[in-house]
């Protein structure tokens, strides 16, 4: 299970409307790359694949690949507007290292 807060439930849901486009789902994945191995990915999709999970939460639905969902489980992907800066976070509980910036990470 992926967790969505309160915070980056209102931002997606602004980012979606502002999308001249249809897109109906939010898709995070993992990659490799980034300065600790893996890196994660989010992007806007109108299309669901035969190999994606789809989560509901917080009336957002989520696209995750099979792969992915492995290293994302009980992951709470949030949205900063801070002073530290400015986007999405995600709170990634079986990463046992994170990059300074956050956006990368291993196990």
């Amino acid at each position: 299970m992926i967790n969505i807060s309160d915070s980056a439930r209102d931002r997606l849901i602004h980012l979606l409307d502002s999308d001249g486009s249809k897109n109906s789902f939010v898709r995070v994945g993992v990659e490799s790359g980034g300065c600790s191995g893996l890196s994660y990915k989010l992007d806007f999709d109108g299309n669901k694949n035969e190999d994606d999970e789809l989560i509901e939460d917080n009336n957002i639905k989520l696209l995750v690949n099979k792969k992915s969902f492995l290293y994302l489980v009980g992951t709470t992907l949030e949205f900063s507007d801070g002073l530290n800066g400015k986007g999405f976070v995600f709170n990634n509980p079986n990463a046992s290292r994170t990059c300074g910036c956050g956006e990368s990470f291993s196990l």
